[in-house]
């Protein structure tokens, strides 16, 4: 077993203390009356360096006024294209003193290196399938800055690949509602092994697609 997986497993391992908390703290926003400027915040920031996805506080805020979720998923993509643009500015300007150490936080320093030569063969569609799934995103933007991708690239391909998730998950909302909460909230820990699982298998797979 490799350092990368090591450290995920034991990140995943019961009882998932540091994710429960910060899944609970991001969770709470939705019982204040800032709940739309944290899920624009948060967004903003997942899109650089935080580890907890805004899906969290878009599903919570959706199921509490089903009618508003795709207001929330507009919020939640405007919040994270912004935020690519701060991930690529680190990459750009500020990767020696910021960037690498959220690469080494992550640990997929190996992973950053094969970022850039995915970015040589297709760089739009990485970075779109990278805002869809449940891969880092944070490494996609902060490496676009460091190998240069244009500006136009990562923005079209963010609002793409961002969009449908985001959206996507407005429309499960709008349709089912609260029982996708309750899932969530009893299944919490299992859902959290097999996203920790999508994360250091996603590169893997990205891999040998690419």
């Amino acid at each position: 077993m490799n350092k990368s997986n090591s450290i995920y497993i034991k990140a995943a391992g019961k009882p998932f203390q540091w994710v429960r908390r910060l899944y609970d703290w991001v969770l709470h926003w939705a019982e204040t009356p800032y709940g739309e400027v944290a899920l624009f915040l948060l967004a903003f920031a997942e899109s650089s360096f935080f580890p907890i996805p805004p899906d969290v506080l878009l599903i919570a805020l959706a199921i509490s006024i089903p009618a508003r979720s795709f207001r929330y998923a507009g919020i939640s993509l405007a919040g994270s294209v912004l935020g690519a643009f701060l991930g690529y500015y680190i990459g750009w300007g500020l990767y020696q003193s910021i960037g690498v150490r959220i690469i080494e936080f992550y640990d997929v320093v190996e992973q950053f290196q094969h970022v850039g030569k995915m970015y040589i063969n297709n760089a739009f569609v990485a970075i779109m399938i990278s805002g869809f799934t449940p891969i880092p995103y944070k490494v996609f933007t902060i490496a676009a800055g460091v190998f240069e991708v244009g500006l136009p690239v990562l923005i079209a391909a963010s609002l793409v690949g961002r969009a449908g998730r985001f959206f996507l998950v407005a429309a499960l909302i709008w349709r089912f509602g609260k029982p996708i909460k309750s899932f969530i909230d009893k299944y919490f820990n299992l859902l959290t092994i097999v996203f920790t699982v999508l994360l250091v298998g996603g590169f893997l797979v990205i891999k040998y697609l690419f």
